[in-house]
């Protein structure tokens, strides 16, 4: 049975990860400003948890966002700053380089599950994370440059932040922390509304793709990160969120002819052979390992 879900949680990260590849099509079609962007996929997103806990949880749908504890109000707080450093970042320094820096990620999150829950990554994990991160070098290696000091130090909280946010779900996983994004948005929601109330108008247009980028593919990809918490190692886990940045070009040039370099297409490749040979060699171990008969 651990097999099996844990075969099952791999799935889940990789469908999830090429859902929000999508969300550079969505950027690219919205004629509204960052904040105001996030602002709407938070909106959605909190419709869409909030079902997802009522269809769940039903009557106890209260207590189980109370469950969460101080874990997942930090949880919230993490994410919130991630958003919220992963805008500053894009408006103060290049696409590049923030990317760049937040493919570190995976080891950003090997580290800290390293000393914290005690889960050392294996070799496999290790190599998958060494070429992947090549791939994300190759990708942004003509416009990676000096840029704004400001917007790398951004780029590096992303990445900091996110990392600590999934050793700390992993940690807690015996919790349903999907409340944590429940908080998240609505500390988003305030935070923006704050600082651009007098801004918020949205086309109908627009509002649907907010709808579609928040309440479906956000509403999906993070539930499906809470669930594969459970079972997959924190380094691991962050492993998969790099098919975002390899998918996200591809998405783009194919739908509006933004036609990506030669050598965003190779590092690309090699992000995507990279997971997918690990995921292949995960499921392979674990089906010779299973019993026969």
């Amino acid at each position: 049975m651990n097999a099996d879900m844990h075969r099952l949680a791999v799935l889940l990260m990789i469908a999830s990860s090429v859902v929000i590849s999508f969300s550079g099509l969505i950027v690219r079609a919205l004629e509204i400003e960052s904040l105001v962007m996030n602002f709407y996929r938070s909106v959605f997103l909190m419709c869409a948890v909030v079902i997802l806990l009522v269809v769940k949880y039903r009557g106890a749908t209260v207590v189980r966002v109370i469950g969460v504890g101080w874990p997942g109000v930090f949880a919230g707080l993490l994410l919130t700053g991630a958003a919220i450093t992963f805008l500053q970042s894009l408006t103060h320094t290049t696409v590049a380089n923030t990317l760049f820096i937040l493919g570190a990620i995976p080891f950003f999150a090997a580290a800290l599950a390293w000393v914290f829950l005690k889960e050392q990554p294996s070799r496999a994990t290790l190599v998958t994370m060494v070429v992947a991160f090549l791939g994300i070098t190759v990708m942004m290696g003509e416009g990676f440059g000096v840029g704004s000091v400001y917007g790398n130090a951004m780029a590096l909280l992303t990445a900091l932040c996110f990392s600590i946010y999934a050793v700390l779900v992993r940690h807690n996983r015996q919790v349903d922390m999907l409340p944590a994004i429940l908080i998240s948005t609505f500390f988003i929601m305030v935070v923006v509304a704050l600082v651009r109330y007098d801004a918020l108008q949205i086309s109908r247009g627009d509002l649907l793709l907010c709808m579609l980028w928040g309440g479906v593919m956000s509403g999906f990809t993070s539930a499906c990160f809470i669930v594969a918490s459970r079972h997959i190692a924190a380094a691991e886990l962050t492993i998969f969120m790099l098919l975002e940045f390899a998918l996200g070009p591809i998405w783009v040039w194919l739908f509006i002819n933004e036609v990506p370099s030669r050598w965003t297409l190779t590092g690309g490749a090699l992000v995507i052979s990279a997971v997918l040979a690990r995921s292949w060699m995960e499921f392979r171990s674990r089906y010779s390992s299973r019993p026969v008969g």
